[in-house]
């Protein structure tokens, strides 16, 4: 996986985007504090959306939804406070922002995290318990294929030091599970009103229907 800092992707600031924007294109953040940055930015503007980097409160405040990306979900955690960011995002959580966190963002959206550090802070966009590197280390990374609840084919599904879902509560739509092998069963993938969580990345396969779908979901949103 490609990992992407803060600097990545060649965008125009979100003051910008506001002034040309149109209603059929959503202007959707991407949290650009660590992680694979660039490759959500690509795949939401292939989807017809205006992707924006988000790392300050003026600029969570002008867009239409965020995408957490993944990466290292402690480390994004503390950037979050560092960067002032954490309580102005759960503000705009319970206040209906679309949101979709793939893998570390999964993480970030849970309400409840099991094998993390003890410092480390969620934002409870999804009722939902995630265990935290769930599928193992970096080298038990591995790809399947899984149906995936809107979409009529499979979907290739790159895991790469993944979480999943342990427990999801009332409210809560399971998306996908793991189709076979040892963890067949489990939850990668799940949404609660306008937040969508995947344990896998989507951003990396070249199939963009995930992000098809949260764009969708955005602009019904507005």
């Amino acid at each position: 996986m490609s990992v992407s800092g803060p600097t990545s992707g060649a965008l125009v600031s979100s003051t910008a985007v506001n002034a040309t924007s149109t209603p059929t294109r959503p202007v959707i953040g991407v949290l650009a504090l660590q992680g694979d940055v660039r490759e959500h930015v690509a795949a939401l503007e292939h989807c017809g959306a205006d992707p924006v980097l988000v790392r300050r409160e003026s600029e969570l405040a002008a867009v239409d939804a965020i995408v957490l990306p993944g990466g290292e979900s402690t480390a994004i955690s503390k950037l979050l406070q560092a960067f002032d960011l954490l309580e102005p995002l759960r503000a705009r959580l319970r206040d209906g922002l679309p949101a979709f966190g793939s893998c570390a963002g999964m993480i970030l959206l849970a309400s409840e995290v099991l094998d993390t550090r003890p410092d480390a802070q969620h934002l409870s966009g999804i009722d939902m318990t995630v265990r935290r590197n769930a599928f193992g280390r970096q080298v038990d990374s591995f790809e399947t294929d899984l149906d995936f609840t809107g979409l009529d084919t499979p979907v290739r599904a790159v895991f790469i030091r993944a979480p999943w879902v342990e427990r999801v509560g009332d409210g809560v739509e399971v998306l996908a599970r793991v189709p076979h092998g040892p963890a067949e069963g489990r939850i990668v993938a799940a949404r609660q009103g306008n937040v969508v969580a995947t344990s896998f990345h989507p951003e990396v396969t070249g199939d963009l229907r995930v992000h098809e779908l949260f764009v969708d979901l955005v602009r019904a949103a507005r």
